[in-house]
Protein backbone atom coordinates (compact mmCIF):
# COMPACT_ATOMS: atom_id res chain seq x y z
CA UNK A 1 0.00 0.00 0.00
CA UNK A 2 1.38 3.41 -0.95
CA UNK A 3 2.30 5.84 1.78
CA UNK A 4 1.18 9.45 1.40
CA UNK A 5 4.49 10.61 -0.08
CA UNK A 6 4.58 7.73 -2.62
CA UNK A 7 1.20 8.50 -4.07
CA UNK A 8 0.51 10.14 -7.40
CA UNK A 9 1.02 13.89 -7.13
CA UNK A 10 -2.23 15.59 -8.10
CA UNK A 11 -3.18 19.24 -8.48
CA UNK A 12 -6.79 20.42 -8.50
CA UNK A 13 -7.00 23.74 -10.35
CA UNK A 14 -10.25 25.59 -9.71
CA UNK A 15 -12.09 25.32 -6.42
CA UNK A 16 -15.75 25.57 -7.28
CA UNK A 17 -18.16 22.85 -6.16
CA UNK A 18 -16.61 20.05 -8.24
CA UNK A 19 -13.02 21.01 -7.42
CA UNK A 20 -13.77 21.20 -3.70
CA UNK A 21 -15.56 17.83 -3.79
CA UNK A 22 -12.65 16.12 -5.56
CA UNK A 23 -10.09 17.62 -3.18
CA UNK A 24 -12.18 16.79 -0.10
CA UNK A 25 -12.59 13.16 -1.15
CA UNK A 26 -8.89 12.75 -1.92
CA UNK A 27 -7.91 14.03 1.51
CA UNK A 28 -10.53 11.80 3.12
CA UNK A 29 -8.88 8.90 1.30
CA UNK A 30 -5.46 9.89 2.72
CA UNK A 31 -4.21 11.23 -0.62
CA UNK A 32 -2.18 14.48 -0.67
CA UNK A 33 -3.51 17.15 -2.99
CA UNK A 34 -2.18 20.46 -4.31
CA UNK A 35 -4.87 23.15 -4.49
CA UNK A 36 -4.80 26.12 -6.80
CA UNK A 37 -7.03 28.86 -8.11
CA UNK A 38 -6.75 32.20 -9.87
CA UNK A 39 -7.51 33.56 -6.41
CA UNK A 40 -4.78 32.02 -4.24
CA UNK A 41 -6.70 33.04 -1.11
CA UNK A 42 -9.36 30.43 -1.97
CA UNK A 43 -6.68 27.75 -2.19
CA UNK A 44 -5.11 28.84 1.08
CA UNK A 45 -8.46 28.81 2.85
CA UNK A 46 -9.44 25.35 1.59
CA UNK A 47 -6.00 23.93 2.36
CA UNK A 48 -6.33 25.15 5.93
CA UNK A 49 -9.80 23.64 6.14
CA UNK A 50 -8.74 20.24 4.76
CA UNK A 51 -5.61 19.92 6.87
CA UNK A 52 -2.05 18.69 6.47
CA UNK A 53 -2.60 16.64 3.29
CA UNK A 54 -3.68 19.74 1.34
CA UNK A 55 -1.29 22.45 0.22
CA UNK A 56 -1.98 25.64 -1.73
CA UNK A 57 0.21 26.87 -4.60
CA UNK A 58 0.04 29.30 -7.49
CA UNK A 59 -1.24 27.70 -10.70
CA UNK A 60 2.10 27.41 -12.53
CA UNK A 61 3.79 25.92 -9.48
CA UNK A 62 0.92 23.52 -8.81
CA UNK A 63 1.10 22.17 -12.36
CA UNK A 64 4.90 21.78 -12.28
CA UNK A 65 4.77 19.89 -8.98
CA UNK A 66 2.00 17.48 -10.02
CA UNK A 67 1.90 14.34 -12.15
CA UNK A 68 -1.85 14.63 -12.69
CA UNK A 69 -3.56 17.98 -13.26
CA UNK A 70 -7.32 18.31 -12.80
CA UNK A 71 -8.59 21.64 -14.14
CA UNK A 72 -11.97 21.75 -12.40
CA UNK A 73 -13.11 24.76 -14.40
CA UNK A 74 -15.74 25.57 -17.00
CA UNK A 75 -15.43 23.99 -20.43
CA UNK A 76 -14.74 27.27 -22.23
CA UNK A 77 -12.15 28.28 -19.63
CA UNK A 78 -10.27 24.99 -20.03
CA UNK A 79 -9.50 25.90 -23.65
CA UNK A 80 -7.84 29.09 -22.41
CA UNK A 81 -6.11 27.20 -19.58
CA UNK A 82 -4.58 24.64 -21.96
CA UNK A 83 -3.13 27.41 -24.10
CA UNK A 84 -1.89 29.61 -21.27
CA UNK A 85 -0.12 26.78 -19.43
CA UNK A 86 0.94 24.67 -22.43
CA UNK A 87 4.60 24.66 -21.37
CA UNK A 88 3.91 23.59 -17.77
CA UNK A 89 1.46 20.89 -18.93
CA UNK A 90 3.98 19.06 -21.11
CA UNK A 91 4.33 15.47 -19.94
CA UNK A 92 1.45 15.73 -17.47
CA UNK A 93 -1.74 13.67 -17.22
CA UNK A 94 -4.61 16.12 -17.75
CA UNK A 95 -8.01 15.11 -16.39
CA UNK A 96 -11.06 16.75 -17.93
CA UNK A 97 -14.06 16.92 -15.59
CA UNK A 98 -15.99 19.46 -17.66
CA UNK A 99 -19.49 19.31 -19.05
CA UNK A 100 -20.28 21.65 -21.99
CA UNK A 101 -23.52 23.04 -20.61
CA UNK A 102 -25.15 26.34 -19.63
CA UNK A 103 -28.47 27.26 -18.00
CA UNK A 104 -31.47 27.28 -20.33
CA UNK A 105 -34.59 29.44 -20.14
CA UNK A 106 -36.56 26.74 -18.29
CA UNK A 107 -34.46 26.34 -15.17
CA UNK A 108 -32.49 23.42 -16.62
CA UNK A 109 -29.39 23.08 -18.75
CA UNK A 110 -28.54 22.94 -22.43
CA UNK A 111 -25.44 21.86 -24.33
CA UNK A 112 -23.31 24.69 -25.65
CA UNK A 113 -21.71 22.54 -28.32
CA UNK A 114 -23.30 20.42 -31.03
CA UNK A 115 -25.61 17.75 -29.63
CA UNK A 116 -23.45 14.96 -31.04
CA UNK A 117 -20.16 16.58 -29.95
CA UNK A 118 -18.11 15.76 -26.85
CA UNK A 119 -16.15 18.12 -24.62
CA UNK A 120 -13.54 15.41 -24.16
CA UNK A 121 -12.85 15.03 -27.86
CA UNK A 122 -12.77 18.78 -28.44
CA UNK A 123 -10.28 19.34 -25.62
CA UNK A 124 -8.15 16.34 -26.56
CA UNK A 125 -7.13 18.19 -29.72
CA UNK A 126 -5.86 21.13 -27.61
CA UNK A 127 -3.62 19.37 -25.08
CA UNK A 128 0.19 19.38 -25.52
CA UNK A 129 1.34 16.55 -27.79
CA UNK A 130 3.34 14.82 -25.06
CA UNK A 131 0.63 15.08 -22.38
CA UNK A 132 -1.92 12.36 -21.62
CA UNK A 133 -5.63 13.18 -21.60
CA UNK A 134 -8.29 11.48 -19.48
CA UNK A 135 -12.01 12.14 -19.06
CA UNK A 136 -12.94 11.45 -15.42
CA UNK A 137 -14.58 12.73 -12.21
CA UNK A 138 -17.33 14.59 -14.10
CA UNK A 139 -19.89 11.80 -14.29
CA UNK A 140 -21.55 12.80 -11.01
CA UNK A 141 -22.67 16.14 -9.62
CA UNK A 142 -20.71 17.72 -6.79
CA UNK A 143 -23.25 16.73 -4.13
CA UNK A 144 -23.25 13.10 -5.24
CA UNK A 145 -19.45 13.03 -5.39
CA UNK A 146 -19.44 13.88 -1.69
CA UNK A 147 -22.47 11.92 -0.52
CA UNK A 148 -21.84 8.68 -2.42
CA UNK A 149 -18.09 8.40 -1.81
CA UNK A 150 -16.72 5.72 0.51
CA UNK A 151 -19.98 3.78 0.57
CA UNK A 152 -20.10 0.22 1.78
CA UNK A 153 -20.10 -2.68 1.42
CA UNK A 154 -19.87 -1.85 -2.30
CA UNK A 155 -18.36 1.38 -3.58
CA UNK A 156 -20.09 3.40 -6.27
CA UNK A 157 -18.48 3.68 -9.70
CA UNK A 158 -16.69 6.57 -11.36
CA UNK A 159 -16.37 5.92 -15.10
CA UNK A 160 -13.40 7.24 -17.04
CA UNK A 161 -12.23 7.30 -20.66
CA UNK A 162 -8.68 7.45 -22.00
CA UNK A 163 -6.79 6.66 -25.18
CA UNK A 164 -3.36 6.32 -23.57
CA UNK A 165 -3.83 3.50 -21.08
CA UNK A 166 -0.37 4.16 -19.60
CA UNK A 167 -2.09 6.75 -17.40
CA UNK A 168 -4.84 4.42 -16.19
CA UNK A 169 -2.91 3.24 -13.13
CA UNK A 170 -2.64 6.78 -11.75
CA UNK A 171 -6.26 7.62 -12.57
CA UNK A 172 -7.53 4.45 -10.92
CA UNK A 173 -5.43 5.23 -7.85
CA UNK A 174 -7.02 8.69 -7.61
CA UNK A 175 -10.55 7.38 -8.14
CA UNK A 176 -10.04 4.64 -5.55
CA UNK A 177 -8.58 7.07 -3.02
CA UNK A 178 -11.58 9.33 -3.68
CA UNK A 179 -13.88 6.60 -2.37
CA UNK A 180 -15.13 5.17 -5.67
CA UNK A 181 -14.58 2.15 -7.89
CA UNK A 182 -12.87 3.03 -11.20
CA UNK A 183 -14.30 1.67 -14.45
CA UNK A 184 -12.63 2.34 -17.80
CA UNK A 185 -15.21 2.53 -20.59
CA UNK A 186 -12.81 2.93 -23.51
CA UNK A 187 -11.10 5.69 -25.43
CA UNK A 188 -11.81 9.40 -25.61
CA UNK A 189 -14.34 8.69 -28.37
CA UNK A 190 -16.57 7.37 -25.55
CA UNK A 191 -16.38 10.64 -23.56
CA UNK A 192 -19.84 11.80 -24.61
CA UNK A 193 -21.31 8.88 -22.68
CA UNK A 194 -19.94 10.22 -19.37
CA UNK A 195 -20.81 13.87 -19.98
CA UNK A 196 -24.14 15.49 -19.03
CA UNK A 197 -27.05 13.90 -20.97
CA UNK A 198 -24.92 10.82 -21.74
CA UNK A 199 -26.10 7.31 -20.94
CA UNK A 200 -23.49 6.91 -18.17
CA UNK A 201 -23.95 10.30 -16.49
CA UNK A 202 -25.95 11.07 -13.36
CA UNK A 203 -27.80 13.79 -15.28
CA UNK A 204 -28.42 11.56 -18.26
CA UNK A 205 -29.84 8.06 -18.70
CA UNK A 206 -28.01 6.71 -15.63
CA UNK A 207 -29.81 9.02 -13.20
CA UNK A 208 -27.76 8.13 -10.13
CA UNK A 209 -24.50 6.71 -8.85
CA UNK A 210 -24.30 2.94 -9.38
CA UNK A 211 -22.23 0.08 -8.02
CA UNK A 212 -19.72 -1.86 -10.11
CA UNK A 213 -22.14 -4.77 -10.56
CA UNK A 214 -24.93 -2.42 -11.63
CA UNK A 215 -22.56 -0.70 -14.04
CA UNK A 216 -21.54 -4.01 -15.64
CA UNK A 217 -25.18 -4.88 -16.27
CA UNK A 218 -25.79 -1.48 -17.87
CA UNK A 219 -22.69 -1.76 -20.07
CA UNK A 220 -23.67 -5.29 -21.15
CA UNK A 221 -27.15 -4.08 -22.07
CA UNK A 222 -25.59 -1.35 -24.18
CA UNK A 223 -23.48 -3.92 -26.05
CA UNK A 224 -26.58 -5.95 -26.81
Amino acid sequence: MNTANQKTKVAVIGLGNIGKAIATNLVKGNHPVILSSREIEKANYLAEELGALATAEEISSAIRNADVVIPAIYFDKIKEFLGQYATELKGKIIVDVSNPIAPDANGGFKKIIDKAASAGQILLALVPKDASFVKAFGTLGAATLLEDSFTGPEKKVLFYASDNTNSNKQIEELITDSGFEPLHIGGTNQSIRIEVFGDLHEFGALGKAVTFEEAKIILNQHKN
